[in-house]
Protein backbone atom coordinates (compact mmCIF):
# COMPACT_ATOMS: atom_id res chain seq x y z
CA UNK A 1 0.00 0.00 0.00
CA UNK A 2 1.12 3.34 -0.90
CA UNK A 3 2.30 6.17 1.82
CA UNK A 4 -0.49 8.14 1.76
CA UNK A 5 0.81 11.75 0.40
CA UNK A 6 1.30 14.84 2.70
CA UNK A 7 -0.32 17.61 2.05
CA UNK A 8 1.40 20.52 1.68
CA UNK A 9 0.41 23.52 3.85
CA UNK A 10 -2.31 26.18 2.85
CA UNK A 11 -0.99 28.43 -0.14
CA UNK A 12 2.74 27.53 0.17
CA UNK A 13 3.16 25.57 -3.41
CA UNK A 14 1.10 28.51 -5.05
CA UNK A 15 2.27 31.29 -3.27
CA UNK A 16 3.21 34.22 -5.80
CA UNK A 17 6.72 34.74 -5.65
CA UNK A 18 5.54 38.87 -5.14
CA UNK A 19 4.36 37.59 -1.93
CA UNK A 20 7.23 35.56 -0.44
CA UNK A 21 10.21 36.80 1.50
CA UNK A 22 10.08 39.80 3.91
CA UNK A 23 9.57 43.27 3.10
CA UNK A 24 12.77 43.83 1.45
CA UNK A 25 12.56 40.73 -0.80
CA UNK A 26 9.20 41.51 -1.85
CA UNK A 27 10.62 45.27 -2.63
CA UNK A 28 13.73 44.17 -4.75
CA UNK A 29 11.93 41.56 -6.66
CA UNK A 30 9.42 44.12 -7.49
CA UNK A 31 12.13 46.55 -8.52
CA UNK A 32 14.19 43.86 -10.36
CA UNK A 33 10.10 42.82 -12.28
CA UNK A 34 9.18 46.27 -13.32
CA UNK A 35 12.77 47.19 -14.36
CA UNK A 36 13.23 44.11 -16.47
CA UNK A 37 10.02 45.38 -17.69
CA UNK A 38 11.23 48.58 -18.83
CA UNK A 39 14.60 47.11 -20.45
CA UNK A 40 12.95 44.81 -22.38
CA UNK A 41 10.38 48.04 -23.92
CA UNK A 42 13.81 49.40 -24.82
CA UNK A 43 15.50 46.53 -26.63
CA UNK A 44 11.89 46.20 -28.55
CA UNK A 45 12.49 50.44 -29.63
CA UNK A 46 15.76 51.12 -29.83
CA UNK A 47 15.80 53.92 -32.39
CA UNK A 48 14.41 56.15 -30.03
CA UNK A 49 17.81 55.86 -28.46
CA UNK A 50 19.39 58.07 -31.72
CA UNK A 51 16.70 60.10 -31.50
CA UNK A 52 17.06 61.56 -28.58
CA UNK A 53 21.18 61.58 -28.54
CA UNK A 54 20.45 64.47 -31.62
CA UNK A 55 19.39 67.40 -29.60
CA UNK A 56 22.47 66.73 -26.59
CA UNK A 57 25.14 66.51 -29.20
CA UNK A 58 23.58 69.96 -31.18
CA UNK A 59 23.68 71.47 -27.84
CA UNK A 60 27.46 70.21 -27.16
CA UNK A 61 28.91 70.46 -30.78
CA UNK A 62 26.98 73.57 -32.14
CA UNK A 63 26.54 75.97 -29.03
CA UNK A 64 29.34 74.48 -27.29
CA UNK A 65 31.66 75.34 -30.30
CA UNK A 66 30.56 78.84 -30.46
CA UNK A 67 30.49 79.37 -26.76
CA UNK A 68 34.02 78.13 -26.63
CA UNK A 69 35.01 80.78 -29.57
CA UNK A 70 33.69 83.34 -27.68
CA UNK A 71 35.50 82.30 -24.18
CA UNK A 72 33.45 84.06 -22.43
CA UNK A 73 32.60 82.37 -19.73
CA UNK A 74 35.13 81.72 -16.93
CA UNK A 75 35.79 77.76 -17.02
CA UNK A 76 39.17 77.31 -14.76
CA UNK A 77 40.79 76.93 -18.03
CA UNK A 78 39.17 74.00 -19.24
CA UNK A 79 37.59 73.71 -23.16
CA UNK A 80 34.37 74.66 -22.84
CA UNK A 81 33.07 71.95 -24.29
CA UNK A 82 34.68 69.36 -21.78
CA UNK A 83 32.96 72.10 -19.05
CA UNK A 84 30.02 71.22 -21.07
CA UNK A 85 30.33 67.51 -21.30
CA UNK A 86 28.65 66.74 -18.09
CA UNK A 87 25.91 69.04 -18.04
CA UNK A 88 24.75 68.13 -21.63
CA UNK A 89 24.83 64.15 -20.12
CA UNK A 90 22.38 64.97 -17.16
CA UNK A 91 20.35 67.40 -19.41
CA UNK A 92 19.62 64.39 -22.01
CA UNK A 93 19.19 62.12 -18.86
CA UNK A 94 16.47 64.29 -17.38
CA UNK A 95 14.10 64.55 -20.58
CA UNK A 96 14.35 60.94 -20.48
CA UNK A 97 13.43 60.97 -17.02
CA UNK A 98 10.76 63.94 -17.02
CA UNK A 99 8.77 62.51 -19.72
CA UNK A 100 8.90 59.68 -18.25
CA UNK A 101 5.78 59.95 -16.54
CA UNK A 102 3.79 59.77 -19.60
CA UNK A 103 3.43 55.65 -19.70
CA UNK A 104 1.59 55.93 -16.15
CA UNK A 105 -0.91 58.24 -18.24
CA UNK A 106 -0.84 55.44 -21.22
CA UNK A 107 -0.88 52.83 -19.09
CA UNK A 108 -3.93 54.43 -16.93
CA UNK A 109 -5.60 54.76 -20.19
CA UNK A 110 -5.26 50.95 -21.61
CA UNK A 111 -6.10 49.57 -18.36
CA UNK A 112 -3.00 48.27 -17.52
CA UNK A 113 -2.18 50.60 -14.48
CA UNK A 114 -5.58 49.06 -12.49
CA UNK A 115 -4.03 45.33 -12.89
CA UNK A 116 -0.72 46.67 -12.05
CA UNK A 117 -2.07 48.17 -8.76
CA UNK A 118 -4.23 45.34 -7.98
CA UNK A 119 -0.97 42.56 -7.40
CA UNK A 120 0.70 42.22 -4.45
CA UNK A 121 3.69 44.29 -5.69
CA UNK A 122 4.57 47.09 -2.95
CA UNK A 123 3.91 50.37 -4.81
CA UNK A 124 7.26 51.15 -3.93
CA UNK A 125 8.24 48.61 -6.44
CA UNK A 126 6.42 49.32 -8.91
CA UNK A 127 7.88 53.23 -8.47
CA UNK A 128 11.44 51.99 -8.37
CA UNK A 129 11.07 49.72 -10.96
CA UNK A 130 9.64 52.24 -13.53
CA UNK A 131 12.73 54.73 -12.17
CA UNK A 132 15.23 51.91 -12.62
CA UNK A 133 13.94 51.88 -16.38
CA UNK A 134 14.44 55.37 -17.20
CA UNK A 135 18.13 54.98 -15.49
CA UNK A 136 18.57 51.99 -17.61
CA UNK A 137 17.52 54.22 -20.65
CA UNK A 138 19.47 57.32 -19.53
CA UNK A 139 23.17 54.89 -19.17
CA UNK A 140 22.62 53.80 -22.49
CA UNK A 141 22.20 56.86 -23.59
CA UNK A 142 25.07 57.91 -21.74
CA UNK A 143 27.53 55.57 -22.75
CA UNK A 144 26.42 56.37 -26.51
CA UNK A 145 27.09 59.90 -25.72
CA UNK A 146 30.76 59.23 -24.29
CA UNK A 147 31.98 57.55 -27.43
CA UNK A 148 31.22 60.53 -29.51
CA UNK A 149 32.74 62.41 -27.06
CA UNK A 150 36.05 60.42 -26.60
CA UNK A 151 35.99 60.13 -30.50
CA UNK A 152 35.86 64.12 -30.83
CA UNK A 153 38.91 64.27 -28.71
CA UNK A 154 36.73 66.38 -25.78
CA UNK A 155 39.24 65.84 -23.08
CA UNK A 156 37.43 64.60 -19.96
CA UNK A 157 39.47 62.64 -17.68
CA UNK A 158 38.74 59.07 -18.83
CA UNK A 159 39.34 56.81 -15.88
CA UNK A 160 37.61 53.97 -14.77
CA UNK A 161 36.59 55.54 -11.09
CA UNK A 162 35.78 58.60 -12.81
CA UNK A 163 33.40 57.16 -15.64
CA UNK A 164 32.01 54.61 -13.36
CA UNK A 165 30.99 57.02 -10.46
CA UNK A 166 29.46 59.48 -13.18
CA UNK A 167 27.50 56.73 -14.54
CA UNK A 168 25.89 55.94 -11.22
CA UNK A 169 25.35 59.04 -10.22
CA UNK A 170 23.81 59.93 -13.51
CA UNK A 171 21.44 56.15 -12.89
CA UNK A 172 20.27 58.11 -9.41
CA UNK A 173 19.92 61.38 -10.91
CA UNK A 174 17.98 59.76 -13.55
CA UNK A 175 15.26 57.66 -10.95
CA UNK A 176 14.77 61.08 -8.82
CA UNK A 177 13.73 63.09 -11.96
CA UNK A 178 11.73 59.95 -13.64
CA UNK A 179 9.79 59.58 -9.89
CA UNK A 180 9.23 63.34 -10.39
CA UNK A 181 7.59 63.01 -13.29
CA UNK A 182 5.68 60.02 -11.88
CA UNK A 183 3.90 62.07 -9.14
CA UNK A 184 3.26 64.82 -11.62
CA UNK A 185 1.53 62.39 -13.76
CA UNK A 186 -0.35 60.69 -10.95
CA UNK A 187 -2.41 63.72 -10.61
CA UNK A 188 -2.70 64.67 -14.59
CA UNK A 189 -4.95 63.38 -16.75
CA UNK A 190 -4.19 64.59 -20.26
CA UNK A 191 -1.22 63.82 -22.37
CA UNK A 192 -1.29 67.08 -23.93
CA UNK A 193 -1.39 68.94 -20.23
CA UNK A 194 1.64 66.79 -18.96
CA UNK A 195 3.22 67.55 -21.95
CA UNK A 196 3.33 71.64 -20.99
CA UNK A 197 4.13 70.98 -17.43
CA UNK A 198 6.75 68.59 -18.19
CA UNK A 199 8.16 71.62 -20.65
CA UNK A 200 7.34 74.33 -17.64
CA UNK A 201 9.35 71.39 -15.17
CA UNK A 202 12.53 70.46 -17.14
CA UNK A 203 13.19 73.87 -18.64
CA UNK A 204 13.70 75.92 -15.52
CA UNK A 205 15.51 72.98 -13.43
CA UNK A 206 18.10 72.96 -16.79
CA UNK A 207 18.70 77.07 -16.57
CA UNK A 208 18.83 77.37 -13.14
CA UNK A 209 21.61 75.07 -12.24
CA UNK A 210 25.43 74.88 -13.45
CA UNK A 211 24.90 73.21 -16.46
CA UNK A 212 25.42 75.55 -19.03
CA UNK A 213 27.95 78.35 -16.43
CA UNK A 214 29.09 77.89 -12.87
CA UNK A 215 27.50 79.30 -10.26
CA UNK A 216 30.18 82.22 -9.21
CA UNK A 217 28.64 84.28 -12.55
CA UNK A 218 25.31 83.95 -11.46
CA UNK A 219 23.38 86.65 -9.91
CA UNK A 220 22.31 86.46 -6.36
CA UNK A 221 18.61 85.42 -6.81
CA UNK A 222 19.03 82.63 -9.30
CA UNK A 223 22.08 81.50 -7.65
CA UNK A 224 20.00 80.91 -4.61
CA UNK A 225 17.13 78.62 -6.53
CA UNK A 226 20.70 76.58 -8.17
CA UNK A 227 21.53 75.86 -4.70
CA UNK A 228 18.10 73.90 -4.13
CA UNK A 229 18.35 72.48 -7.57
CA UNK A 230 19.07 68.66 -7.51
CA UNK A 231 20.47 69.15 -11.50
CA UNK A 232 22.47 71.37 -10.05
CA UNK A 233 24.23 68.79 -7.92
CA UNK A 234 24.04 66.18 -10.35
CA UNK A 235 26.01 68.27 -12.64
CA UNK A 236 28.72 69.12 -10.03
CA UNK A 237 29.40 66.15 -9.32
CA UNK A 238 29.18 64.40 -12.95
CA UNK A 239 31.81 67.05 -13.84
CA UNK A 240 33.89 66.68 -10.80
CA UNK A 241 33.87 62.34 -11.50
CA UNK A 242 34.88 63.62 -15.67
CA UNK A 243 36.96 66.40 -14.98
CA UNK A 244 38.40 65.87 -11.44
CA UNK A 245 38.10 68.23 -8.20
CA UNK A 246 34.76 69.05 -6.03
CA UNK A 247 33.63 66.33 -3.63
CA UNK A 248 31.76 63.94 -6.22
CA UNK A 249 30.52 61.44 -3.72
CA UNK A 250 29.36 64.70 -1.39
CA UNK A 251 26.76 65.26 -4.78
CA UNK A 252 25.93 61.21 -4.98
CA UNK A 253 24.66 61.75 -1.50
CA UNK A 254 22.65 64.56 -1.87
CA UNK A 255 20.91 63.41 -4.92
CA UNK A 256 20.64 59.97 -3.25
CA UNK A 257 18.28 62.05 -0.84
CA UNK A 258 16.32 63.40 -3.84
CA UNK A 259 15.85 60.06 -4.85
CA UNK A 260 14.65 58.90 -1.97
CA UNK A 261 12.40 61.98 -1.37
CA UNK A 262 10.86 62.18 -4.37
CA UNK A 263 10.79 58.39 -4.15
CA UNK A 264 8.25 58.46 -1.29
CA UNK A 265 6.22 61.38 -3.00
CA UNK A 266 5.61 59.28 -5.88
CA UNK A 267 4.78 56.11 -3.71
CA UNK A 268 2.18 58.11 -2.38
CA UNK A 269 0.77 59.88 -5.29
CA UNK A 270 0.93 57.01 -7.75
CA UNK A 271 -2.42 54.71 -6.53
CA UNK A 272 -4.10 58.34 -7.19
CA UNK A 273 -3.65 58.19 -11.55
CA UNK A 274 -6.61 55.64 -11.57
CA UNK A 275 -8.83 57.91 -9.83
Amino acid sequence: MSAPSVASPRGSAERPLALAGGPLRRLLDGTYAMALTEWRKLRHNRIDLFTRSVQPLLWLFVFGTAMSRLRSIPTGGIEYRAYLAPGILAQAAMFIAIFFGLAVIWERDVGQLQRLLATPLPRSAIVLGKASGAATRALVQAAMLLTVVAIAGIGLRWTVTGVLGALVLLAIGTGAFACLSMAIASTVKERERFMGIGQLVMMPLFFASSALYPLAIMPGWLHAVALVNPLTYEVEGLRAFLLGGGHPWLDVLICTGWLVALGCTATVAYPRAIL
